[in-house]
């Protein structure tokens, strides 16, 4: 083993012992509660091409978003709704941990879990989105870049999703002999609610929101709830391998209701949506 190597397993094995005795003294190295989100900042429209786009800053944390809106068929059994579609990856320059290549299974998680989010809330609605019922749809892409990964990259994707549909505008397409036209002209996109997502991480017999990568890599348990517009719970990803009792699994759901309402009205701030 290279020196290099021994004197970050040295300094990482530091910084986590920091860590858990700050938190038997009910603190954070970063100085927040362990009901305290990092700040949220949000940036639209950086994507001039896209259909809609945002940058999202949580803490250190940074994601971008853009919307691509194209027509193609329905899912099988969605026959009559239009389609949506969230991608993700982490770039390599992003952390020291990724590299280039096909996404790991973590990548596909994130995404999978920002996707179900978004659609079990029902954001968007997708019947409105229908050209030619059971042929033609709209079919509304969401590609999200984490361009650097310093924790929490679940909510961190999440809020980047929901800020650049927010902020979208999708093309009017018609059906014209036949065949599918851009108007060239352009419409709202059918917001229903806004979802916010919530993470919380379990390390020991404590609960923290809104983890940093080093609170992240001591973690015992990961969960992600989603509530929407009315508070209402309408998704939960347990992740990692440890568990939560139930107290815990209230505490974390309480909080994303909660700080769920707070985020919420701090995106629509931000973002200017209703105005």
């Amino acid at each position: 083993m290279s020196s290099s190597r021994r004197s970050a397993i040295i300094v990482e094995h530091l910084r986590k012992q920091q860590m858990w005795d700050a938190i038997s003294k009910s603190k954070r190295l970063d100085g927040r509660d362990f009901g305290e989100l990092r700040p949220l900042e949000i940036e639209l429209d950086i994507i001039k091409k896209a259909n809609g786009s945002a940058r999202v800053k949580l803490g250190d944390t940074e994601v971008i978003a853009g919307v691509k809106v194209e027509t193609g068929e329905p899912f099988e059994g969605l026959e009559n709704k239009g389609a949506l579609i969230v991608s993700a990856e982490v770039l390599p320059v992003a952390s020291p941990h990724v590299e280039p290549g096909p996404p790991d299974e973590e990548t596909v998680e994130l995404a999978r879990v920002v996707d179900r989010g978004i659609r079990e809330s029902e954001m968007i609605d997708l019947e409105k989105l229908v050209l030619v019922p059971g042929k033609v749809v709209y079919t509304v892409f969401v590609d999200c870049s984490v361009i650097n990964a310093d924790g929490n990259l679940f909510d961190a994707t999440s809020y980047a999703v929901v800020s650049a549909l927010l902020s979208s505008k999708l093309p009017v397409f018609e059906m014209q002999d036949g065949k599918v036209t851009d108007t060239g002209r352009t419409q709202e996109t059918p917001i229903t609610t806004i979802p916010v997502s919530l993470t919380a991480v379990r390390i020991g017999d404590v609960v923290l929101v809104d983890p940093t990568a080093e609170e992240e890599a001591c973690m015992d348990a990961r969960i992600t709830i989603t509530t929407n517009s009315k508070g209402e719970f309408c998704a939960l990803q347990k992740g990692h391998t440890g568990s939560f009792t139930i107290d815990q699994i209230k505490k974390a759901a309480e909080a994303s209701r909660v700080k769920g309402e707070e985020i919420r009205a701090k995106i629509v701030e931000l973002t200017g949506y209703g105005k």
